[in-house]
């Protein structure tokens, strides 16, 4: 038996640090919303008890440090499954990039081996278990658009925000998350008001929406890498409603109303970065699948 299944990308429309935990994480509270820019798994049964990670990526690991693998092997150790999985995952998403992409894949293979074992686990139950694989792999499983606290594994979940274009834009650079949170000082924010992005959402305000966007981890990362902030200061200048990095980045997306000045502002960063995407918030949860 083969399943496909998509795991599309998420970006921050807000991202707050409050505290560091005594269990070492970050007290976080965060505003996220899938895109329609997805990687795509095809999950299929295999006669041998093994996990196999297929994917022509150089970038994605294929062994245990693969999200989707540790996915697949929390599913059979926890409900003692005895049947092989081949997992191929035809990336799309950018690695390293602010994106959620490797929690997406997890929450992706959460939900198709749900499925494809017949588990009958519930949404809840499936990202309550992908909590234990990475902090956005939880949101990852519902999907849409909602308010992550704690570590960012819990959720509350909110409605679609106003329609708009999506342009991201990567530089070829990785940006490794633990580094940003070892270099945040705390004391030395501007903080995003989470609670006004949120009555934004709700009501369907796209001005106050763009006016609300912030994302602490920009003070660490913009810092530390130039070709960051020159992403933004042209995204800005060719014309974005808004814009911000995504996550800990160095993904940069600028919210657009208008199909023409969306034309204009992903074609002009055409000219200096190779990946630039235009797509679509998904808003609801319930488009992913």
């Amino acid at each position: 038996m083969k399943l496909m299944i998509k795991a599309p990308a998420k970006i921050n429309l807000t991202l707050d640090v409050l505290h560091k935990r005594p269990d070492g994480y970050h007290e976080v509270e965060m505003i996220m919303t899938t895109v329609d820019l997805a990687d795509r798994l095809e999950l299929e049964e295999l006669r041998k008890d093994e996990i196999r990670i297929i994917s022509h990526n150089r970038f994605v690991p294929d062994d245990s440090r693969n999200l989707a693998y540790q996915a697949a092997k929390l599913l059979k150790e926890r409900y003692g499954i005895q049947k092989g999985v081949s997992i191929q995952i035809d990336k799309v998403i950018p690695v390293a990039a602010g994106l959620a992409g490797g929690s997406s894949d997890a929450a992706a293979a959460l939900k198709g081996l749900n499925q494809l074992w017949n588990l009958g686990l519930s949404l809840d139950e499936l990202a309550e278990i992908g909590s234990e694989i990475g902090s956005d792999v939880s949101f990852c499983v519902y999907g849409g658009t909602a308010l992550a606290t704690g570590r960012g594994e819990k959720i509350e979940h909110l409605p679609a925000p106003p329609n708009c274009w999506v342009v991201l834009a990567k530089p070829t650079i990785g940006v490794s998350t633990g580094e940003v949170y070892k270099n945040l000082k705390l004391d030395r924010m501007k903080r995003p008001d989470t609670r006004a992005m949120i009555e934004a959402i709700k009501e369907s305000n796209y001005e106050k929406m763009c006016r609300n966007m912030g994302n602490v981890l920009e003070s660490v990362t913009l810092n530390a890498h130039p070709e960051v902030a020159l992403i933004k200061e042209q995204m800005i200048r060719f014309g974005a409603d808004a814009v911000l990095m995504s996550g800990s980045g160095p993904t940069v997306f600028g919210l657009i109303r208008h199909d023409s000045r969306m034309h204009r502002v992903y074609n002009c960063l055409r000219g200096f970065c190779d990946q630039v995407y235009a797509v679509r918030m998904l808003g609801d949860g319930d488009q992913v699948d």
